[in-house]
């Protein structure tokens, strides 16, 4: 089973780590069983599986469900649950206590804070609390008016972080460290300022959207990795399967035979019962 220590040992190895976002048991226990290191509950769930405008929407309550299911699934892999907007926004104190029901009643193994490099002294607290940081950072919503860069821009694929802000983004990693930070997730981060972030500390750095073979690792979202979307539907996306088309195509061939009163597979056909 891995650890953080583990994790650390790998960075310095060169060892790669494989994170992946999961949002119910199923997801978990595949993801677990393909050989994920680290299963990360996403406030992403908000938009990508319950159809939110945005992850502001998603409460402390929400993502505690959510975790408990992933936490069930998982095996050996290590479990992040997302703080939602709010509890690291509104002090030191909110950020323990939402830290400590966290663990306490989904047994993650840490927990994931963005923008965390506005709230140091909430990572800190944190981390005082004996609950480990997952630290994001980068070019975020919340952080691209700062650094003056266009998101929506970012939100491309393949968009990276301007090598520009390499120098800063490199002395907020350090920061993040010292606050007590286990993991940095790095946003954006690009072949440039990633590599100097992922050298100037001693934490893995690990990146989502925007990551590379320059970081220590990678975290993406398994519905993206498979091509669940809906949208794929339409316009398949780069992905590694193409589960959208599969599920559309069995379902309809499900409706297709209960239209018609055929067999259905797996079940009992009832057609001729004079029901």
């Amino acid at each position: 089973m891995p650890t953080l220590p583990a994790l650390v040992g790998r960075k310095k190895s060169g060892e790669k780590i494989v994170g992946v976002v999961a949002w119910d048991y199923q997801m978990a226990r595949i993801a677990d069983r393909a050989g994920a290191d680290l299963l990360v509950v996403g406030d992403s769930v908000g938009v990508n599986l319950w159809g939110h405008a945005n992850p502001f929407e998603v409460t402390l309550d929400e993502m505690i469900v959510v975790a408990r299911a992933v936490r069930r699934g998982a095996g050996s892999a290590l479990v992040c649950c997302d703080f939602p907007y709010g509890p690291l926004q509104q002090g030191p104190a909110s950020a323990v206590a939402a830290a400590i029901r966290i663990v306490k009643e989904t047994g993650a193994d840490l927990v994931k804070l963005d923008g965390a490099g506005d709230h140091l002294d909430g990572v800190e607290a944190v981390r005082r609390a004996g609950v480990p940081v997952f630290a994001q950072m980068g070019v975020t919503p919340q952080l691209a008016l700062r650094y003056g860069v266009d998101y929506a821009a970012l939100s491309k694929a393949g968009a990276q972080v301007p090598d520009s802000l390499a120098g800063e983004l490199v002395a907020e990693a350090k920061r993040l460290e010292a606050a007590g930070s286990s993991m940095i997730d790095f946003t954006n981060s690009g072949p440039v300022a990633g590599r100097l972030v992922t050298e100037a500390v001693s934490i893995p750095v690990l990146g989502g959207f925007g990551g590379g073979p320059w970081l220590d690792g990678r975290v993406r979202m398994a519905h993206a990795a498979i091509g669940y979307a809906a949208s794929g539907l339409d316009t398949p996306a780069d992905t590694y399967a193409q589960v959208a088309q599969v599920a559309h195509s069995a379902l309809a061939a499900y409706a297709a035979d209960v239209r018609a009163g055929r067999q259905i597979k797996g079940g009992i056909r009832v057609a001729d019962s004079g029901r």
